[in-house]
């Protein structure tokens, strides 16, 4: 089976130590690169990952944890493509792990991805997702908010927006603009919902959130 070891194959012959600068820069200055843009990072990782597709979920989640201690941001990426890729291997037995992901090198690119991968796996489902939005660190919470993009008709309405009014005293950047994004993403879908939503409970939301949510409407 791969290991890290391989994906630090793959991506080193990829390293623009000229763009990597800029890629720090975007974050904030909180994470080294190696200067890989997203499209040839994916397509060296791509094999890699289906290379994976018979491990075992547990070995999937230890390589994760591998990647997600090298200090370039393009391993933690790597980590995300791979978990991506491979998550119908994947149990809702897996979120503890996947949950200290979120709250290790922590930043709205991980935490994102994250969210999409735990929202694949849950599938319908809401397992653990009451404890995220209580948890004191605001991150998870976000994952709380986010996991339901994309849903659309499998989209659990009166959670949607009891997660919604439950953050809304949330003066965290990252969370109001969570609520607003979950909202926005399934007024896709059910637009009149959402519109009924603002104009009643969801009048105390943020005015971010509520500019976020009614972007489309």
């Amino acid at each position: 089976m791969p290991t890290s070891k391989d994906i630090i194959a793959a991506l080193a012959p990829l390293a623009d130590a000229s763009r990597a600068p800029a890629m720090r820069a975007y974050m904030r200055d909180q994470f080294e690169f190696l200067g890989i843009g997203t499209p040839d990072r994916r397509a060296a990782v791509r094999p890699i990952a289906r290379e994976l597709r018979a491990a075992p979920a547990g070995e999937l989640i230890a390589l994760a944890g591998e990647l997600w201690e090298l200090p370039q941001r393009e391993y933690q990426y790597a980590a995300l493509d791979i978990l991506a890729l491979n998550w119908r291997t994947l149990s809702a037995a897996e979120l503890p792990p996947l949950m200290a992901l979120v709250r290790n090198k922590s930043w709205w690119d991980s935490v994102d991805g994250l969210a999409g991968i735990i929202g694949d796996i849950l599938r319908g489902d809401h397992h653990g997702m009451d404890e995220a939005l209580a948890h004191d660190d605001f991150w998870v919470r976000r994952i709380a908010l986010l996991h339901q993009l994309g849903w659309r008709e499998r989209t659990d309405e009166e959670r949607l927006f009891r997660y919604a009014l439950a953050q809304s005293h949330e003066r965290e950047f990252f969370i109001q603009k969570a609520i607003g994004w979950a909202l926005r993403d399934y007024a896709r879908h059910a637009p009149d919902a959402v519109r009924g939503f603002l104009a009643g409970p969801g009048e105390c939301l943020a005015a971010l959130s509520r500019r976020e949510a009614a972007k489309h409407l």
